[in-house]
């Protein structure tokens, strides 16, 4: 079994199966989302198989690699594998897309359309995590942005036509910087190739790095989201049904912090170096700005998207902190938030069922009548906020810990940057918090308990968050669970980085007079 294509067929499965949507006989979609949910859950294990089986986590080298030629004039090839940066990912995607085809039961408009579209993206995230060459790369990004579209533009809300075509705009437009930019390193050299790993080997000058890494940046900062390239998120999940929540936060924006670690930190690391400061500041003004904004929301949608928006400022400032233990940090934040905004989403959608109402002014004492839905959101929150024996906590405190022990920043750099990101660790509970009691505690709204149904959770939805909770509090418990599947990857990735900074600074030490050094230049022993 370590010949057959787990990659190409966990990818190519539930693309080639959408296609038989079509032929299924199917006016309610009762069949059809049977069927969806079998090919989801099919994919999934096939992927837990090949985790389980043929990926070793002490390797940092790529494995699971299948490689087929397409076009030999450009060294064009099918070429997949997963190390530790995307097999956590990959993983994430499986799980998180199989829950969210379960969260889509109650679709009745144009169900076969809405399954085919999901399970035509599962296909497409997969692949973003998985190729290793920079045009298929191009191609699989492109890929899961149309059926994100359809189902904003088909299911959302009432501004849907605007936040999908915002979505569009925002992300195809960056997806053009990820081309030319791909294209710039393809024929740079004697060689033309898009393979990522000879990508690597080319001896690029600084110049050149720095300008790849800018338009890499843009086009990633659309999707992360990093500030000010962030509107279309709100927008986006303010119109978008629940299973469609649960694809944006849970794996969509982990997309642009792959693609983060994968191009710009691992394949242009001394542009890094430059850049790494830029990234920390962008990463406490997410933090901050995005808290704030989210605290002065009343929309319970557009309060967590901001929340997830503030989240993914952490995972910034890990990889910037040239450290094993912040990258790891990163990384186990782009997973947690994976877990805890799908949870979080899954059920803001819930709770709009059957209150109709996002409004968190025409909420008030639904608790009394929902009680397994309060439990549930009380649960996810707490996750969110950081709560001690959860994913979120472990994260962020890899985070700090890490670029408090970086050798690359000057003290007083350090204690701002982790002063100001503490302090939206501080906001973090207190908006979280404060939604809680506008939607679940005080008096009644009379007038929707009089009108709407206030049903409490159905066995469905209690074990989809269960599902979400399990691995959520079972990493806050023993976070190797996770980390075991990366370490080896990231300490090799820091080490390059770390080379980087000294050739830097060397280079540095030996343009300038001593007595002009800066106090922040980097410090490696």
């Amino acid at each position: 079994m370590e010949n057959f294509p787990w990659l190409t067929t966990s990818i190519l499965l539930p693309i080639v199966a959408s296609l038989f949507i079509l032929f299924i006989p199917d006016k309610d979609g009762k069949t059809v989302r049977w069927y969806a949910l079998i090919v989801g859950l099919i994919d999934f294990v096939i992927l837990v198989y090949a985790f389980y089986t043929q990926y070793d986590p002490s390797n940092p080298g790529m494995q699971l690699v299948e490689s087929y030629s397409w076009v030999p004039a450009l060294d064009l090839r099918w070429s997949v594998g997963a190390d530790g940066i995307s097999m956590p990912l990959i993983l994430l995607t499986g799980f998180i897309t199989t829950l969210a085809i379960l969260a889509s039961w109650p679709v009745t408009l144009k169900p076969k359309f809405f399954y085919f579209l999901m399970l035509a993206m599962y296909g497409g995230q997969i692949g973003v995590f998985a190729v290793q060459d920079m045009l298929v790369f191009f191609l699989m990004w492109e890929l899961e942005l149309i059926p994100v579209y359809l189902l904003l533009s088909i299911w959302g809300g009432k501004k849907r036509l605007y936040a999908a075509t915002k979505f569009i705009l925002y992300t195809a437009g960056g997806s053009l910087f990820i081309l030319v930019c791909a294209l710039a390193m393809a024929f740079y050299g004697d060689t033309v190739t898009f393979d990522m790993r000879s990508l690597m080997q080319k001896d690029y000058p600084l110049n050149f790095q720095l300008l790849v890494y800018s338009g890499f940046l843009i086009a990633y900062a659309v999707k992360l989201p990093i500030f000010p390239l962030h509107t279309w998120l709100p927008d986006a999940h303010g119109e978008a049904t629940a299973p469609v929540h649960m694809l944006l936060a849970g794996i969509l924006l982990k997309m642009g912090g792959y693609a983060l670690v994968r191009m710009n930190v691992e394949m242009l690391p001394d542009a890094h170096v430059y850049f790494a400061p830029i990234l920390i500041i962008l990463g406490i003004v997410n933090i901050i700005y995005a808290a704030l904004t989210s605290f002065a929301q009343r929309n319970l949608k557009r309060k967590i998207a901001y929340s997830s928006i503030s989240h993914m400022g952490f995972v910034l400032i890990g990889i910037s902190s040239f450290t094993d233990l912040g990258l790891s940090g990163a990384m186990l934040q782009m997973v947690s938030h994976g877990l805890i905004g799908a949870s979080l989403f899954f059920l803001v959608g819930a709770t709009y069922d059957r209150t109709h109402t996002l409004i968190l002014d025409e909420m008030g004492g639904v608790g009394q009548k929902m009680p397994r839905i309060f439990a549930m959101f009380t649960a996810c929150s707490l996750a969110s906020l950081a709560l001690p024996g959860m994913s979120g906590f472990v994260a962020e405190i890899m985070v700090f810990v890490g670029f408090a022990t970086s050798d690359a920043y000057s003290m007083t750099f350090k204690v701002i940057v982790i002063t100001l990101a503490a302090v939206g660790v501080i906001l973090t509970p207190i908006y979280l918090l404060s939604m809680l009691r506008e939607i679940f505690f005080g008096p009644e709204n009379k007038e929707l308990v009089s009108h709407e149904a206030l049903i409490d959770a159905e066995p469905r939805e209690v074990f989809i968050i269960a599902s979400l909770l399990i691995p959520i509090i079972g990493i806050g418990l023993y976070p190797k669970l996770i980390t075991q599947v990366y370490d080896a990857k990231t300490l090799a990735v820091t080490a390059t980085l770390q080379n980087s900074l000294a050739t830097m600074a060397e280079q540095q030490t030996r343009s300038k007079p001593i007595a002009l050094q800066p106090a922040t230049a980097p410090a490696i022993e």
